[in-house]
């Protein structure tokens, strides 16, 4: 009977929409307009077709302590973890290959260069320091270049203020903690910070006679941000982010090169950073900024490896208004470098040009366009665009649509033919194309209370770069194959039903397909979704999550569909105490995120926040 009920509940897929305003009795409160930044000119969501922000507040109120946890529940993207603790964690947004999404944090491209496809692994990326979320979906190259086919998720870290400390504990002798001091005012502000998270955690390979063996993972987080504004017109502005996990994971031993419990494991060290000067001049605000990542991971097995990577980028960027349009030019510089399998390293460049406006024709009507030029060193140049445009139509009704194309050069491993074998010469690869298309019509009532948004949309991706075996003459190369398609349905829509209660819906449906066989992509389900009843009182918080996914095709079979709920609460103690507590997989059902690899039980975890 639980999970029927549970299956009708999940008929919508969680978008953890912004803070109401005003108090949480207050039925004719209203939303305040969010504004996106992501998208370079800061753009009001609303207006912004494939948007979403996931603020500090419903990060707090759904307990999300890893990035994987809260991503799950955004309408089109599919996280693949490979293991519930620690296991790599990549996405699929709108059925685009994990490398198609670019990630950012606090501006900085922190994609990894050495892996395969130049992905980013989400499953150490702790939210204790994140302030805010912003996904775009759809192709965003015109704004971002490079790695931005499906989409782009932009973390933005805290600015602290103040003391602060929190302790968690729980199942699996799970230990949570974060501690944060900082000093934040208009004109100056400094603050570092450190969390750590450690578990005895559950088996990665979920076998037949349940998880007998423990993966443990551990985690520790640290960074630092500063601003100084020396004039009105000067300022800058910097920050530095760290990150040291370990994980220990279940691999493939022979002879049957199946997923079974072994002593496998896996560690990671990653830092990012930037620094920025901001000039305010007649006409034209500018920023001159700098930013790098670096990462080394490492993987203990019957095959080892390690590979390192880094990423630079010089970025001037210029926003101005002029004859009622706003608009954002600049320039740029990236370079990557990766080592590969053989230990050797390779570089990979490119040097772009951008621009974005917006203009306002009509009153209620807003037309956006962006251009990019991209400079590749080895892969020549390419120019993606990208229009889209909001109407106001009355009646709380916003209609909206975009067009836009993507492209993405091969990454390191692919450009030099990592891992291939061939008695021919290598292909010489093209950078992936993409074509994506949206509308949107959303729907806001008088008092605020009651809101929705239907997305339709197309992501057509060409010239796939796929990894091929030929059994007969065991040639294994890449090569441009594939083409996939994805068409899909988003509904998102939340409630304010009174007395503090508020109700968060949405559903997904997205059909990816490979265009060349026909078959549907792997690890993308076609259903998903959940929902979320969440209340605030005086005192008293929390949030109830119910997250359902249909059966889920996989190169090793089936993964079955699931549903399962998390609690969420809090009490605030006094000005200074609040405590939590949280309960996952409240049912306690048997579920894989992805073929073949277990998730927890149920669990519970209580802690406590200090603030000063």
């Amino acid at each position: 009977m639980t999970r029927s009920i549970l299956h009708a509940t999940a008929a919508a897929v969680l978008l953890p929409l912004p803070a109401w305003a005003g108090t949480a009795d207050d039925p004719a409160a209203t939303l305040p307009e969010v504004v996106v930044t992501a998208t370079r000119l800061p753009a009001i969501i609303t207006d912004t077709p494939g948007a979403r922000v996931i603020d500090r507040r419903a990060l707090d109120q759904r307990g999300a302590v890893f990035a994987a946890d809260i991503l799950t529940d955004v309408p089109g993207l599919s996280v693949v973890r490979s293991g519930a603790f620690g296991g790599v964690a990549q996405v699929r947004m709108r059925g685009a290959a994990p490398g198609k999404t670019l990630v950012l944090v606090d501006g900085v491209p922190v994609n990894d260069p050495a892996e395969i496809n130049g992905a980013f692994d989400f499953s150490g990326l702790e939210l204790s320091d994140v302030e805010r979320i912003e996904v775009l979906s759809g192709p965003q190259s015109s704004l971002w270049g490079s790695d931005a086919i499906g989409g782009v998720i932009a973390f933005t870290t805290r600015d602290p203020d103040g003391l602060a400390a929190e302790l968690e504990g729980g199942s699996f002798d799970t230990v949570r903690s974060r501690l944060s001091a900082g000093v934040s005012t208009e004109g100056h502000g400094f603050g570092a910070w450190i969390s750590q998270f450690r578990t005895d955690g559950i088996s990665a390979a979920d076998v037949v006679d349940g998880n007998p063996e423990a993966d443990g993972f551990a985690s520790t987080t640290a960074g630092a941000r500063g601003r100084y504004a020396f004039t009105a017109q000067v300022a800058v502005d910097g920050g530095l982010r760290w990150t040291d996990s370990e994980a220990d994971i279940d691999g493939f031993p022979a002879p049957a090169y199946a997923l079974a419990d072994t002593p496998d494991s896996h560690s990671s060290r990653q830092w990012s950073g930037f620094g920025r000067l901001r000039l305010t001049g007649p006409g034209l605000a500018h920023q001159f900024s700098l930013s790098a990542s670096d990462m080394v991971r490492e993987t203990v097995s019957a095959f080892p490896s390690t590979f390192e990577a880094d990423r630079r980028a010089v970025r001037w960027q210029a926003d101005g208004a002029v004859a009622g349009l706003d608009f954002v030019i600049g320039a740029e510089r990236e370079s990557t470098r990766g080592s590969l399998s053989t230990g050797m390293t390779e570089q990979l460049g490119t040097t772009s040009a951008f621009a974005t406006g917006r203009i306002k024709p009509a009153n209620g009507l807003s037309l956006t366009g962006a251009l990019r030029f991209d400079d590749t060193d080895d892969f020549g140049t390419r120019v993606t665009g990208r229009v889209s445009g909001a109407l106001d139509a009355g009646g709380g009704v916003i209609l909206s649509a975009a067009w836009g194309t993507g492209f993405k050069a091969p990454s390191i491993s692919q450009a030099v033919c990592d891992f291939c074998v061939s008695s021919l010469p290598f292909p010489v690869l093209r950078p992936e194309t993409a074509e994506g298309r949206e509308a949107a019509i959303g729907w806001t009532s008088a008092d605020g209370r009651f809101e929705g948004r239907a997305t339709v949309y197309r992501l057509k991706v060409e010239d796939q770069i796929t990894y091929v075996f030929d059994p007969a003459t065991f040639d294994s190369v890449y090569v441009n194959v594939a083409r996939t398609a994805t068409e899909g349905i988003e509904l998102e829509g939340r409630a304010r039903l009174g007395g503090g209660v508020d109700l968060s819906l949405a559903w997904a449906w997205t059909d990816a397909r490979d265009e060349t066989t026909g078959a549907r992509l792997l690890r993308v389900p076609e259903r998903a979704g959940s929902a979320t009843l969440g209340w605030t009182g005086e005192r008293l918080s929390g949030a109830l999550t119910v997250r359902g996914e249909g059966d889920q095709d996989d190169a090793g079979g089936v993964r079955a569909g699931f549903v399962t709920a998390d609690l969420n609460g809090s009490y605030v103690l006094t000005d200074g105490v609040t405590l939590t507590a949280r309960i996952g997989n409240l049912t306690d059902e048997r579920y894989q995120q992805v073929f073949g690899y277990g998730e927890p039980g149920r669990s519970g975890f209580v802690g406590v926040r200090l603030r000063y």
